[in-house]
């Protein structure tokens, strides 16, 4: 969804989410993004965002090979946490 967000936020926020298209038969409008989660053994996590044009497509990818990774991140955002008042912090603020 963090990718999703910024390619949104990049366009003003002018595109309408849409969650599994299966059903529809219809053409995907101008103004949204089709969004879609597939889980299945043991990828830990993979992420694509596909920019399809006619006959062209860029990809933009990410693939994590562990769950490390993700402890990583969650022990560092701990370790920033420890002591801050209650607020709203997010990732932007750790990294």
């Amino acid at each position: 969804m963090a990718i999703a967000d910024a390619i949104n936020e990049s366009l003003d926020n002018s595109l309408e989410y849409v969650y599994d298209r299966t059903p529809l038969k219809e053409k995907r409008k101008k103004n949204q993004i089709g969004i879609h989660a597939i889980r299945g053994g043991t990828i830990v996590g993979e992420h694509e965002v596909i920019f399809a044009g006619k006959n062209e497509i860029v990809e933009i990818s990410h693939r994590a090979m562990s769950r490390e990774i993700f402890a990583t991140g969650a022990l560092k955002a701990a370790k920033f946490l420890s002591g801050k008042p209650a607020g709203f912090y997010t990732m932007n603020n750790i990294f």
